[in-house]
């Protein structure tokens, strides 16, 4: 029954805990301190290669559904910063919760990677923005798998890819054929130095958020929703 089955693959993982833990102490308490390396990079491997957080095409349709999803990063740096796991770390603790309270969970992980501050990462770097996007976004994958996260890697999106935006251009489309999408004079700030509109949020103090150009409040025609 799915009970009794639900009940098995928590013995399992019961036991393949307790088994851990006490490895964990064991190790921990000859060396002075817990071995991050082993254990985690043990457990990694082994969500990586059974696919622990896959989601299936064909699932119980008796289970309710959960659908996690975080703020997707830029990959316009190095790396990630403290806020991202700070923030990413909430979401996968509630989308474990709900798997392990029998849900079926969706939880993927993307990367925003198309707009301006690819843009701007590629002209500070002095590389083309799809050379430093692969790049950076190879690095934060790395990041937040060793961070482990129990994202489903098999629906890993990325906005700058043709397959994902076509959809937001399908989606724009419609909206204007229904007169939902117009265009209108409307004050906006103005970057001439990014020569770009930029978003309330991405103005501080009348500079913009990304290399602290001037920013000017004025009248222009933009697409409105």
């Amino acid at each position: 029954s799915r009970g009794a089955s639900s009940s098995s693959a928590r013995d399992a993982v019961a036991s393949d805990v307790a088994e851990t833990s006490s490895d964990a102490e064991s190790t921990a308490a000859r060396s002075g301190g817990y071995p991050f390396a082993d254990i985690e990079a043990r457990w990694q491997k082994h969500w990586a290669e059974n696919k622990t957080f896959k989601t299936p095409d064909q699932i119980d349709t008796t289970k309710p559904k959960f659908y996690a999803l975080d703020m997707f990063p830029y990959p316009s740096g190095a790396g990630l910063h403290v806020g991202h796991p700070e923030g990413y770390t909430a979401t996968d603790i509630v989308a474990r919760y709900k798997r392990m309270t029998g849900h079926n969970v969706l939880h993927p992980m993307g990367w925003d990677a198309f707009g301006l501050p690819a843009e701007q990462y590629a002209i500070e770097t002095g590389t083309h923005p799809r050379d430093t996007t692969v790049a950076n976004v190879a690095r934060f994958r790395e990041q937040l798998q060793s961070l482990g996260f129990s994202y489903d890697w098999d629906r890993e999106v990325a906005t700058c890819e043709p397959q994902y935006y076509k959809w937001t251009q399908w989606i724009f489309l419609k909206l204007l054929e229904k007169g939902l999408a117009y265009r209108a004079e409307v004050p906006v700030n103005w970057c001439p130095a990014l020569g770009t509109v930029l978003a309330n949020e991405e103005v501080i103090d009348g500079l913009s958020e990304r290399g602290n150009h001037p920013v000017i409040r004025k009248p222009m025609k933009q697409w409105m929703l």
